[in-house]
């Protein structure tokens, strides 16, 4: 029971306090996660483009530029 108060209370002072901070804080906050979700997938892009050379160095006999 008591877990239970403590996520209702919680909540409730999220949602004021998000309340507060307005649409402009939420779109900076949304924008900040966008750039940093949108990284990661380029990171693992190149990521898997390396792997995929040298994949093709190991199963070709010409050397890798």
């Amino acid at each position: 029971m008591r877990f239970k108060l403590g996520l209702l209370i919680g909540g409730a002072i999220g949602y004021v306090l998000g309340a507060k901070a307005g649409r402009g804080r939420y779109e900076e906050i949304r924008s900040w996660f966008n750039n940093v979700t949108e990284g990661k997938e380029t990171m693992a892009r190149k990521g898997q483009s390396l792997i995929d050379t040298g994949w093709s160095a190991v199963f070709t006999d010409k050397p890798v530029s």
